[in-house]
């Protein structure tokens, strides 16, 4: 009895799947299909505006070109005398020049009579000179004075193009009519190997363009005497085959289909058309149904396995259930485990992150002083320099207050004496004296005051000839000679013109330094540039660096020199200023004596010279 139960409660379910299954089978069937073919429509729609766009907008581009050549002086001239050779070449020229830049197919002139005097292939095999087209609509159309338009496959290159015409007009007159033939195979090929097939056929039914060769210059409807004898008339198509395509037309559920039968076998497409009125063309996509109707089909067969599944799945989910109880209670109690770990662990991650942020105020407070400590030995090693300088410059600057003196008191004797000439001299070497201690003055001043931090471009011969003054009095304590060669070309490097100042008072001090007691106090300055780097050497012909301390040389209160003679500071600051610039600074001993000290800087471009820093 038990069995029979059961037998009676599995029954009523298996009845309801059967139900569902052929359901599934017929009405589905029919719905996935339409759903499909409604999607095969949908993108053959897409497909379809954007091959009337594409095709618009190609032949848009050219649509107003005629007319601009055609006002053209070079074409005026020509129709006005077509048989001038000199005329005929320019004209030749010009079209062959802007059929090249305008990437069309042949633009060409002709005259009343259908003759053409010029083209841009006029060099080429097939030459449109010569040839007569006054059978062609769009030369007819333009002789009346109209703007002509025309597809046609060309009688003499055998290729397909769409023309443009207009008339060439002197005064009120035309004397001629300009062509232009545009190329449309580049559109054709993007055609090729799409899902859907694309054709355009012209106002009596015939496919002149197509993804599908074996399709052109076929026909969807039955050719008549009438249609070959309007195509013939205008050589629309030359020489080439026309024929019928066997195409039949059938109306389901709105979609218009068409079946095709083609070498054998018979396909099914949903036809979608639309006009281009301009053109007088008509743009379809056929879209493939057989996918279409794959889909549905495998859909269906889809739903009737996901059915049979669901059958499947439900008995196992009864089975399983009290599994899943149980997995689902041991699950909560793993979740609950997990989640006091990530209490634990957020807890220590929360410290640890604290004591990070303590770290990195305590380093970013370390690295502020570590820059004010440097920027404040920078300027302790510019204020040294200048307390070095002060001995040299006193007698830089009580030489020309003697000479002042000396001046005013002949001025004041000569005025007196009324010899004015002689005392507006006097007067005027006052006044260069005390230019020339303005100006040491001002080298001075910009030398003693703290830049700021901004990088630019900076003009290499101002900073060398500033530097130059500066160190004028050192180089003449040590009668030593600077040499300079900055290049052909001026330079400009990426730094701030005040602390490269700095750099190289540094190093050509102590180059003089090197070679105070030498028979050779000879001091070369040399700049070259080198890609987008510029390299400034500065070599002196002295001693050279000993090789024991040359590791050293660039630490901080490292010196050769003797106790007083200096804090050691100088190179150790060259060093981080160029280093600050992006750069870099080494010493090395030269092959032939001396020490050569190269500056490796950023090249920038020239500029109007900015403040100082």
């Amino acid at each position: 009895m038990s069995k029979f139960l059961r037998g009676r409660r599995w029954m009523l379910p298996g009845l309801v799947l059967a139900a569902l299954a052929l359901a599934i089978a017929v009405f589905g069937g029919r719905l996935a299909s339409r759903i499909y073919l409604d999607e095969a429509a949908a993108r053959g729609q897409t497909t379809l505006r954007l091959a009337v766009a594409a095709l618009s907008g190609h032949m848009s581009r050219f649509e107003p070109l005629p007319q601009l050549v055609a006002d053209h002086d070079d074409i005026k001239d020509l129709v006005s005398d077509p048989d001038n050779p000199a005329l005929r070449a320019r004209a030749n020229d010009y079209l062959k020049e802007i059929n090249a830049l305008l990437k069309s197919s042949d633009i060409y002139v002709m005259i009343p009579g259908g003759d053409t005097i010029a083209a841009s292939n006029h060099d080429l095999p097939i030459s449109f000179v010569g040839e007569n087209f006054a059978y062609r609509p769009y030369y007819q159309n333009a002789i009346r004075g109209d703007l002509g338009r025309f597809f046609a496959l060309g009688t003499t290159s055998l290729k397909r193009g769409y023309y443009f015409s207009s008339p060439i007009r002197i005064g009120m007159e035309i004397r001629g009519v300009v062509v232009f033939k545009v190329d449309i195979d580049a559109i054709e090929a993007s055609w090729k190997g799409g899902e859907d097939e694309i054709i355009v056929t012209d106002p009596e039914g015939i496919i002149f363009m197509s993804g599908r060769p074996e399709w052109l210059y076929a026909s969807l409807r039955p050719l008549t005497d009438a249609n070959i004898d309007k195509t013939e008339a205008s050589r629309r198509y030359a020489n080439a085959l026309l024929h019928t395509l066997s195409a039949t037309r059938t109306s389901e559920d709105g979609r218009v289909l068409m079946r095709i039968a083609d070498q054998g076998n018979s396909r099914e497409f949903i036809e979608l058309a639309e006009a281009m009125p301009a053109e007088g063309w008509t743009v379809r996509v056929l879209a493939d149904t057989a996918s279409a109707h794959a889909q549905a089909l495998t859909a269906v067969v889809s739903a009737l396995l996901a059915l049979g599944l669901a059958a499947l799945g439900g008995a196992i989910v009864l089975q399983r259930r009290g599994r899943l109880a149980e997995r689902l209670l041991m699950q909560r109690t793993a979740q609950q485990e997990l989640e006091r770990r990530v209490e634990e662990r957020t807890a220590d991650l929360a410290l640890v992150n604290t004591r990070l942020e303590t770290e990195v105020i305590e380093r970013r407070t370390a690295e502020q002083q570590l820059r004010q400590t440097q920027a404040d030995l920078i300027q302790a090693g510019k204020l040294a320099a200048l307390g070095q300088m002060s001995a040299a410059l006193s007698h830089e600057f009580n030489q020309p207050l003697a000479a002042v003196k000396t001046y005013a008191d002949n001025a004041a004797l000569l005025i007196e004496r009324n010899r004015i000439e002689e005392a507006r001299d006097n007067v005027s070497r006052i006044s260069s004296l005390a230019d020339r201690m303005a100006a040491i003055s001002r080298h001075l001043r910009n030398f003693a005051r703290k830049p700021n931090q901004k990088l630019g471009s900076v003009a290499l011969d101002e900073v060398v000839r500033d530097t130059e003054e500066i160190v004028a009095w050192r180089l003449k304590a040590a009668d030593a000679m600077l040499i300079i060669d900055l290049g052909p070309t001026p330079l400009a490097v990426k730094a701030g013109s005040v602390r490269l100042q700095q750099v190289l008072v540094n190093i050509i001090t102590n180059a003089a330094d090197a070679v105070e007691t030498l028979p050779d106090r000879r001091i070369e300055l040399i700049a070259r540039r080198s890609g987008g780097k510029v390299s400034i050497t500065v070599r002196d012909h002295g001693p050279g660096v000993p090789a024991a301390v040359a590791d050293r040389i660039f630490d901080p209160f490292f010196s050769t020199k003797g106790v007083g003679k200096g804090l050691g500071l100088g190179l150790s600051i060259s060093y981080n200023i160029v280093k600050d610039f992006g750069g870099s600074l080494g010493v090395v001993n030269h092959p032939e004596g001396g020490a050569l000290f190269t500056i490796e800087l950023d090249l920038a471009r020239m500029t109007v010279r900015e403040a100082a820093e």
